[in-house]
């Protein structure tokens, strides 16, 4: 067994644990919903990105490569100067929402280069430009630019012309756990001598400045040039840097002179920066004592050469803590080697491979710790100025019961530093590829207690708790176990299943009592994470009153009733209480599934014969019935309610055979709606799904035309023939119009950082593979397809499936031009040897050419790429990667 795997099947818990220390810190602390105290919710203007160097935080830390132990008292990361800059960078820089053309955007060059389930060994790359970095000119330029212009980025601005800039690898190893070692290696890509100030800095989270009675924690320099680390209820830590850097300290204290002119005296969180870049020598503690240190190389790194720095942080007073220190980063990195070597066994691409790891060091990169208890956030700090009192009606004022202290997977620790409930969701089945252990965490997590509001509702994401995400936790928590079972050789962790099980049963019903308007088992839901597909933002009221049954928001919950029965029957096997559970989904998904049939014949019905699509259907108030023809993805979800029943299974579960029997044979009118198949020898296996022969081929022949949904890398979110022929409705004077728009949003709806009006979605189209898989392992190879529509080539529906896959692998492959489609037409990206190998996994992608588009370190769903490319096993079940 490698060294890496070993570690994981005997970590300990607490702080013995390996993973007590990792990459937690964010990256954009600043401009959170968490740290925003204004009337109103105006979480960019309340704490923007200049207050964030002098003005002390409330819930957390940021920094650049952070690392923080697991309750984020103490943080490790690197901050640099250039001898040019205005601002010391600690942090990475991007733009508001309000700023950015296309929403909050970072304009940072930065990539995750490798990372262990453990975090033995981690790796990021940050390219840091020897020219002042152009603040004023990335805001004015975007400032120019509009909605329908492309986003100014750093690489646009010329700052990486002549190979005039340092490429800054970060490397963490751990000897053992809290063993820390940090080695920065800074290469100078260009021709002549350039200034580079490395600093390293360790800061205490601010614990103090809240209450009444905290107790501050201490930074010190020992008589040997170490730092001496005090926190209240641990043992001291030492850090040790190598002797040529200057030990710095001052405080994580708010800088109310600068922020608020406010006379104060002390030291305080932007003292680094004025000591190193204005020159304030009474800017940091000559006690050399503090709640923040920092320890400052100063190099002038000769052309296409570079420099190493190193760090230490250890539990104990080292002698000589740099003895044996590369032996240790060798080993750690060898173990790495060993342990993706041993889970890419089967792949024989090297280009795969990498991808692969790329993806899954995003991942892993993308943990971080959230903290925000909503009670004490509302109330405010007994210490602090009272905030406003319209806080008290305002934003999350529902949720006083969240109180969140935990390592969470982030969609983008930049765009997005907050979890998000179905991003989550889909993280976890890549992390179940490395760190089963985890993604279960993560699913239990967000279904406890002091995450689930009382009335059963999953929190959405800080911006607005109360959102309403689709339901995929249980379809997340039946794959994580699938997977799970399969690296157990069999043997699954039921206690899981049962524990997540039974809080999914509180969501379902809270679905069913909030989001189906009129009791017809057709629901609403409001935008379900699909941001601007729909004519309206489908989370507000309706300019025309009345309300919208949603395709979508149905065919979730029909899946959702088909996952808590497969979970049931699961769970059944062994105690056969489960049966009545899996009779009542099974009972419930019908339900839906007559609804989504019987509505087809009053013409006011989800389905459109005539396009041979599902629509959305908006009720207005005198009770006229209005199809919303808009082709999108909202169509294509009910493809993802299906689930195979094998005669196997049901000998297991007798009393829920027999009651499917008794629905079969007294209820001809919801028999209809389930297909049997003789298997021979086997007895009968049966489909259970939204879609049977004629519709679903009609639907797939939607779906695989190219001159629509089918594009070169994937299936789009909104159907190309848009482009010519625009979705309108009018209202109240208004023209509202749905265009194909196949990269960043032209609209403003939902912000406009996010676009689902054409580009290609990660999670959707897994679903849709997935979905194809279970249609095939039903139908088998004889059920045969056209595609693309109009090719005159048919598959079986699983060669389909593969082919969506390869579509979707092909965004990040090199196309053996030395091309790869999701660096667009950036010569920089595609063929400078520093760049190309370099990748990037960005929220979605050009629906026509596959560019990268959207929030750039999107790793968590898009890591789902890291599933695709696992092998496919003879003998499977049908599903996507390894766990087959």
């Amino acid at each position: 067994m490698n060294p890496e795997r070993s570690r994981q099947l005997h970590d300990a818990p607490g702080r013995a644990s390996w993973k007590h220390w990792g990459p937690y810190l964010s990256e954009r602390q600043w401009g959170t919903v968490r740290e925003d105290y204004s009337a109103h919710g105006e979480a960019w203007d309340s704490f923007p990105h200049d207050h964030a160097r002098s003005r002390a935080y409330r819930w957390g830390e940021d920094g650049i490569a952070g690392m923080s132990d697991a309750d984020q008292h103490l943080c490790l990361s690197l901050a640099l100067w250039n001898g040019r800059d205005s601002i010391l960078k600690e942090r990475l820089f991007g733009l508001t929402n309000g700023e950015g053309n296309h929403g909050e955007d970072v304009k940072e060059c930065y990539y995750y280069l490798d990372g262990t389930p453990t975090h033995s060994y981690l790796k990021m790359l940050y390219k840091y430009p020897q020219s002042a970095f152009p603040y004023a000119d990335l805001c004015a330029e975007t400032a120019r630019r509009g909605s329908a212009d492309a986003e100014y980025e750093l690489i646009d601005t010329g700052v990486f012309s002549d190979d005039r800039y340092f490429d800054v690898f970060v490397e963490y190893a751990q000897a053992e756990p809290g063993d820390i070692l940090m080695r920065i290696t800074a290469h100078n890509r260009g021709p002549e001598p350039a200034a580079l100030h490395l600093i390293p800095q360790l800061c205490l989270r601010n614990t103090w400045s809240w209450g009444a009675s905290a107790a501050r924690p201490r930074l010190s320099r020992t008589e040997s040039g170490a730092v001496r680390i005090e926190l209240h209820d641990a043992s001291p830590q030492f850090l040790y840097a190598e002797a040529a850097s200057q030990l710095l300290f001052t405080e994580n204290e708010s800088n109310s002179r600068r922020l608020w002119n406010i006379a104060a005296s002390g030291f305080f969180k932007d003292g680094f920066h004025e000591y190193i870049v204005d020159g304030h020598v009474d800017a940091v503690n000559p006690q050399q004592t503090g709640t923040k240190a920092a320890a400052w190389h100063r190099h002038t790194v000769s052309g296409r050469s570079s420099v190493q720095v190193q760090v230490r942080l250890t539990s104990y007073e080292a002698r000589d803590p740099f003895d044996g220190f590369d032996t240790v980063m060798k080993l750690r990195r060898r173990e790495a080697d060993a342990y993706y070597e041993e889970l890419q066994h089967g792949m024989t691409s090297s280009d795969e491979r990498a991808v692969q790891r790329q993806a899954f060091a995003g991942l892993i990169w993308s943990k971080q710790f959230y903290y925000l208890d909503v009670r004490e956030w509302l109330r405010g700090d007994p210490a602090q100025v009272s905030p406003p009192i319209e806080r008290q009606q305002g934003r999350n004022c529902d949720w006083k019961h969240l109180n969140n202290a935990d390592i969470l997977s982030m969609p983008d620790k930049w765009e997005y530093p907050w979890y998000a409930s179905w991003d989550l969701a889909f993280h976890c089945i890549p992390f179940s590829l490395i760190d089963a252990a985890f993604a279960k965490h993560q699913l239990v997590l967000l279904t406890r207690e002091w995450y689930m509001h009382p009335n059963g509702q999953i929190p959405a994401y800080e911006w607005e708790f109360g959102d309403v995400n689709p339901p995929v936790h249980a379809w997340a928590a039946w794959r994580v176990y699938q997977i799970d079972r399969k690296q157990n050789d069999g043997r699954g962790d039921l206690q899981f299943l049962e524990r997540v099980f039974h809080k999914l049963m509180l969501n379902f019903t809270w679905w069913v009592n909030r989001k189906d308007a009129e009791g017809r088992n057709v629901f609403q839901g409001g935008f379900l994470g699909l941001d601007n597909i729909g004519v309206f933002d489908r989370s507000a009221t309706l300019p025309t009153g009345g309300h919208i049954d949603q395709s979508d928001g149905t065919s979730w919950m029909a899946m959702y009733a088909l996952n808590l029965m497969r979970i049931a029957l699961e769970l059944a096997q062994h105690n056969h209480v489960y049966e009545d559970i899996a009779t009542k989904f099974f009972e419930h998904f019908l339900q839906i599934a007559e609804a989504m049939s019987s509505m087809c014949n009053d013409g006011g019905g989800l389905w459109d014969e005539a396009d041979a699509f599902f629509y959305d259907v908006l009720h207005l108030p005198n009770d006229q019935k209005v199809r919303l023809k808009v082709r999108s993805m909202v169509g294509l979800i009910p493809l993802f309610a299906v689930e195979t029943l094998e005669p196997e299974l049901l000998e297991k579960v007798p009393n829920f055979r027999r009651r499917l029997e008794w629905f079969l044979r007294h209820r001809p009118d919801l028999a209809k709606l389930v297909s049997n198949w003789e298997a021979a020898g086997r007895g009968q296996r049966r489909l259970l799904s939204l879609l049977r022969g004629h519709r679903m081929k009609s639907l797939l022949r939607r779906m695989l035309d190219e001159t629509e949904f089918l594009s070169d890398y994937g299936v789009r979110a909104l159907s190309r023939a848009h482009l010519k022929q625009p979705y309108s409705f009018q209202v109240d004077g208004m023209d509202l119009s749905v265009r194909y728009c196949p990269a960043e949003s032209e609209s403003g709806v939902f912000g406009g950082n996010s676009n689902w009006r054409g580009p290609i979605w990660f999670p959707v189209n897994f679903l849709i593979i997935e979905s194809l898989q279970k249609f095939h392992h039903y139908y088998g190879d004889d059920f045969r397809v056209e595609c693309p529509t109009g090719s005159g080539n048919f598959h079986s529906i699983d060669d389909v499936a593969q082919e969506l896959s390869r579509r979707l692998a092909s965004l990040f492959l090199d196309d053996g031009a030395g091309r790869r489609p999701v660096f667009g037409d950036q010569p920089l990206l595609q063929g400078d040897p520093h760049f190309r190998q370099y990748l990037q996994f960005y929220e979605y992608f050009h629906g026509d050419n596959g560019r990268g588009v959207g929030a750039c370190h999107q790793t968590g769903w898009t890591a789902l790429i890291a599933k695709l490319l696992m092998p496919r096993n003879q003998g499977s079940d049908g599903l996507i990667g390894a766990d087959r």
